[in-house]
This record gives C-alpha cells, structure tokens and sequence, in this order.
C-alpha cells in the first residue's frame, strides 16, 4: 500500500475549485490568539491584525486560515503563525494542540456568533503565546496588543470581524482573564 502525499495531489485547489467545495462542504480552519504571557502564565496582552478587509476600511483579526490536506493541525497553526506574525514571532506551540473551542462559522449570520459569507467552516481556536517580535506579513497592515481589560471594550470588539470577538472573549475566560 503506497502513502500519498501533499505532493502528489497538490495542497490547495484552484479558486474556481475552491468556489464550488464551499458551497457544498465544511472547510477545516484553525483560528489563534497571540497572547503574552507573565511568568507565571498569565495573559498580558492579546493581539489583534490589523487588515484591511475586500469591502475597504480596516478591521482587526486573529491569526487564521485552512488546514490544508495532509497537515498536521500543528503544523497549519506554525505556517498560519509564520505567515501573519512573521519568522520571529517565536510561538510557542503546544507539543499536542488541544483547541480552547471549537468555532462553526456558517454563511448565514445569526446561526453562531461566527460568520464567514464565503462558507460553511470549523475552526479549531487555539490560545498561543508569542515570545518574540511580531512583524505582520503578507496583507495584515499591523498588530495591537491590548490587556485583557482593554481588548474587551465595546469599541475594540465592534472592530473585530467574522465573530473573532466572541473567540476572544472565550479565550480569556477559559483562562480565567475575562473581567
């Protein structure tokens, strides 16, 4: 029995591919949170992208992206990190991810508190340290770090898309950060 790798098939699909999946299946997501964090393992502060969305303006956002196929969920949150935090934002992942939450993002607002207009997703949310010095990549334009009790501001959340303010308010009360 021969493996088949990434490789031989390829790991994304053309957008017209893409388009026509959506539409007919759940997408695998992954969705992280880069916090700082005391010595003691405490949240400092939280981070947020700041990016400017297809509609124009700017919104905040969290690290996310796909999982892609024959990748390990591990594996998609250091090439999501990488991507949008930069190479020394020096994360420090979890030898066995175990997401804080799982969130289902559905095309149809008002379902969840998660919406993405392109799709059906689940995402596996993921609380991770970063001990470096962030440097936004590709198309995010900054990152912002706030305390626990400044990200949770009605003005700060409202700027937050796609339900990624209820992703922070979970995070910092399963940690025990939300005020």
């Amino acid at each position: 029995m021969s493996e088949v790798g990434t490789d031989d098939i390829g790991s994304w699909f053309s957008p017209e591919e893409l388009a026509v999946i959506r539409r007919r299946m759940p997408i695998l997501y992954v969705d992280a949170i880069p916090v700082r964090v005391d010595a003691d393992g405490v949240i400092t502060a939280v981070g947020t992208l700041l990016r400017t969305p297809r509609e124009g303006g700017i919104q905040r956002a969290l690290v996310s992206g796909r999982v892609m196929y024959h990748e390990r969920i591990r594996d998609a949150l250091a090439r999501h990190l990488d991507k949008d935090l930069g190479p020394m934002a020096l994360p420090r992942l979890p030898v066995s991810p175990v997401p804080f939450t799982v969130a289902e993002y559905f095309p149809t607002p008002g379902i969840t508190a998660y919406h993405d207009p392109r799709q059906h997703a689940v995402s596996l949310a993921f609380i991770i340290p970063v001990e470096g010095d962030c440097q936004p990549q590709q198309d995010a334009l900054d990152i912002d770090w706030f305390t626990p009790e400044q990200i949770i501001a009605p003005e700060i959340l409202a700027e937050m898309v796609d339900g990624h303010s209820a992703l922070i308010r979970t995070a910092l009360a399963v940690t025990g950060r939300l005020l």
